[in-house]
């Protein structure tokens, strides 16, 4: 039986919550019990957002994640309050175009990806969060890589569905980073 506990984690903005989400949904799609579970700071756009998503081959009994398997920091202050919480033998996985900082752990695998930068460069600024989430596919094992369009069109609602080719462009990014 397997268990992988995701945190993600940065401004609001950023797509945290539907990065968060489209993982949920991944696992979903491929049969697994999930957990989505969202905070953010009442200033919503600019302040503090991150997301919980476990992904299960059991009933989840509680949406709250203490010691993530897998940490998605998007920006520093982020890093800096939850780095500490990840599990020994866990992955961290940095936007390193918005975070300069290293992990000192030596207990975890990080990953430092320029994810905002190439965004920027692939001509779709606002989807560091699926290059990042590319990233995470690759990296853990509870759900497969492929179907990610029809995943997408399970919850982009019908009147933003130019956007699903994009997403896909940008999982590709990361997965292959």
């Amino acid at each position: 039986m397997k268990t992988t506990q995701i945190l993600i984690a940065g401004f609001g903005g950023q797509g945290v919550l539907f990065a968060g989400k489209f993982l949920a949904y991944k696992g979903l799609v491929q049969n697994k019990q999930v957990s989505w579970l969202p905070s953010y700071g009442p200033e919503m756009r600019g302040g503090t957002a991150n997301c919980s998503v476990i992904l299960s081959d059991m009933p989840v009994g509680s949406p709250i994640i203490t010691t993530p398997d897998v940490l998605v920091a998007m920006n520093l202050p982020s890093l800096q309050k939850f780095v500490d919480a990840v599990a020994p033998g866990g992955k961290i996985i940095i936007d390193s175009t918005l975070i300069d900082a290293k992990v000192e752990r030596t207990d975890v695998e990080v990953f430092y990806i320029p994810a905002t930068q190439m965004a920027k460069d692939a001509g779709f600024v606002t989807l560091a969060n699926m290059i990042l989430t590319g990233k995470v596919l690759k990296e853990i094992t509870d759900v497969t890589y492929e179907g990610n369009k029809e995943t997408l069109e399970a919850f982009i609602p019908a009147k933003k569905a130019n956007l699903i080719e994009v997403n896909c462009q940008a999982l590709q990014l990361g997965y292959d980073y």
